[in-house]
């Protein structure tokens, strides 16, 4: 392992992540201590010097809260410990569909999130498909947005489908949707979905023709799987030859699993921005790490991000 000009540190719940990032970059994992307290409190200790580094700190920001607080006690840390500049990793940004007030006396948690990184002491974020583009906007320092679509577009191109349509579960995923037609040269049909309340779909609709179709549902968070799933029995019903999907994040809060397993998917495919813990035979992931390894030696050497991009 040769001795690089920065050092990569990370969260309890990304250290799976954190490793294939430095194996990537052929270096070591930076050696830190997160010490819980009887009462559920923790504190974070670097175990060797940073003064002077630029420091990449590894930690998606899915629930619970700690996963956060974590993050914001590192940053505090390295910040105390003379840190040359403090990266913020988050390969997942939780608390991001809170990103506007569609009803009165709401919070927006991304707003708030974006605040408590600042403040702790992020110089860059680094992050990858946030639920809406715009909350780059809630931070004063630069983000580096990255794509999914970096991997996800050769792993569609591998399954070689003949009759490919490209398919928004909603409309607020049509602008996601129609840059991955746009690409393959394909047409592109969208779900229409009214939800009762929070995690409830109450009637969906097929907005375009999917009859002997090979359909590749685009979306960003998969949480309880309940409109990807009714996305793809709807589909089938109207004929669609196969459906698949792909997805960012693979949230995929109970009863998510048995749900992909009882629906009409061929698989489901995320990134391991989160870990997956449960069992599905319908559930594949892809490695986004060396996207991020390739980020992180780019921001060293203050090379563009955005030509790693093919959309």
């Amino acid at each position: 392992m040769q001795e690089r000009p920065f050092k990569i540190f990370s969260g309890s719940k990304s250290r799976y992540f954190a490793e294939k990032v430095c194996s990537s970059l052929n270096c070591q994992l930076g050696n830190m201590i997160i010490e819980h307290f009887a009462d559920g409190e923790f504190a974070v200790s670097y175990e060797e010097s940073i003064r002077g580094k630029q420091v990449f700190l590894i930690q998606s920001t899915f629930p619970n809260s700690d996963n956060l607080m974590e993050l914001l006690l590192m940053i505090d840390a390295a910040k105390r410990a003379s840190a040359k500049s403090i990266v913020a990793v988050v390969p997942y940004f939780g608390w991001a569909r809170q990103d506007r007030k569609d009803k009165p006396r709401i919070s927006i948690g991304a707003k708030l999130i974006a605040d408590l990184l600042s403040v702790a002491g992020i110089n860059r974020l680094i992050t990858m498909d946030l639920h809406a583009d715009q909350i780059q906007g809630f931070f004063d320092v630069p983000v580096d947005h990255l794509y999914a679509s970096a991997v996800f577009i050769e792993y569609i191109k591998e399954l070689n489908l003949e009759n490919l349509v490209i398919a928004a579960p909603d409309v607020g995923g049509t602008k996601r949707a129609s840059v991955y037609a746009k690409f393959f040269g394909c047409p592109m049909v969208i779900c229409y979905k009214a939800r009762k309340k929070a995690n409830i779909v109450s009637d969906m609709e097929v907005v375009g023709d999917v009859e002997g179709m090979d359909v590749v549902l685009i979306d960003d968070i998969v949480d309880t799987a309940g409109t990807i799933t009714r996305a793809a029995d709807s589909m089938i019903l109207k004929g669609a030859k196969s459906v698949r999907a792909v997805a960012s994040h693979a949230v995929m809060s109970d009863p998510a699993s048995e749900r992909v397993d009882r629906s009409a998917l061929t698989e489901i495919v995320f990134t391991d921005s989160i870990p997956y813990s449960k069992k599905s035979e319908k559930v594949k992931i892809l490695s986004v790490a060396d996207m991020f390894a390739n980020a992180i030696q780019r921001v060293c050497n203050n090379e563009s991000i955005s030509s790693l991009y093919l959309i």
